[in-house]
């Protein structure tokens, strides 16, 4: 019950954000830090959960991304079914991967992924319907009502796909799905053991974390009016959305909330005060410190620093 309040809440207030501020900037700086909540707790279902680290986060993004452009400029389809395709196509490509790529493990399954980036990447730079290699100009349609523009609209849209993302996250982690998945990071063997259908709930794990990740990247297109294949599969998104669970911590479905949040707010606030191009070393930088000082991550270091406190 306290985990929808606090939903509704979230929602309720970006609703009455986007009806009350005027400054554009902030719904700019905005959209990419909620956007990067539902990549990380995406990335988190496969990478915390059942410690297979992904880093073909750009594949899925951008397949989404993609998907939404063609199919807005073959058919000026509405956001809501552009974002509904742009998930159904990248869970696809999450189940196909996973297949393919789910039996091998630790440093092997991440240089597929990373493979997987660049197999997409070339293949949306070939297609010249898409734009190809110099990209595709799109014209933004008259926001819905009662949005007096359309990037308030997409803040509150990504907004709710946020919470979407939080709560299946929150539903996979208490449930049997969560726990098998946790079996399978302690110890793969001893899983499968046990009696857990170790490659089927990682499947399942990839193809959900996969949907997510395409839906995220569905409004971006219409967020700059440009898509083109180098900054959409751009591998920093990879690492911000693998940077905020170790932050925010991956054993609990809020450590990537929180996680985005601070790291993306400090990224925006870099680039505004000094430049984009120190975003990267601001994850560094954070990851170096997190990873010696609170290894578990924010929430981590906070049950540990409770239970110190206990007589």
């Amino acid at each position: 019950m306290r985990f929808w309040l606090g939903a509704a809440s979230a929602v309720l207030l970006a609703v009455v954000a986007a009806a009350t501020i005027k400054n554009e900037y902030v719904f700019f700086a905005g959209y990419t830090i909620v956007m990067y909540i539902v990549l990380a707790t995406a990335w988190n279902i496969l990478g915390g959960y059942a410690g297979y680290v992904n880093f073909g986060t750009p594949a899925f993004f951008g397949l989404g991304a993609y998907t939404a452009a063609v199919l807005f400029k073959a058919t000026a389809a509405p956001l809501a079914l552009q974002i509904l395709a742009a998930a159904v196509m990248s869970g696809l490509l999450g189940f196909g991967a996973g297949l393919l790529t789910l039996r091998l493990r630790g440093i092997f399954f991440a240089i597929a992924t990373i493979a997987l980036v660049v197999i997409m990447e070339t293949l949306f730079i070939n297609w010249r319907y898409a734009g190809g290699a110099t990209g595709l100009q799109l014209l933004r349609p008259p926001p819905l009502a009662p949005f007096e523009s359309y990037i308030k609209m997409l803040f509150v849209v990504m907004a709710l796909m946020a919470v979407a993302a939080v709560a299946i996250a929150r539903y996979i982690e208490t449930s049997w799905i969560g726990r098998g998945l946790r079996a399978i990071r302690d110890s793969e063997e001893a899983a499968e053991c046990s009696g857990v259908s170790t490659l089927k709930l990682k499947v399942f794990a990839c193809t959900v974390s996969g949907a997510l990740m395409g839906a995220a990247g569905a409004p971006m297109p219409m967020y700059l009016n440009f898509i083109e294949p180098a900054s959409t599969f751009n591998l920093n998104y990879a690492i911000g959305a693998l940077a905020s669970p170790m932050i925010g911590g991956m054993t609990h479905y809020l450590g990537p909330v929180i996680g985005a949040v601070i790291l993306s707010t400090l990224q925006q606030v870099v680039t505004v005060t000094i430049s984009g191009e120190m975003n990267v070393m601001v994850v560094g930088v954070l990851l170096v410190v997190f990873v010696v000082a609170a290894p578990q991550g924010i929430l981590g270091l906070v049950s540990k620093l409770r239970s110190g406190r206990r007589p």
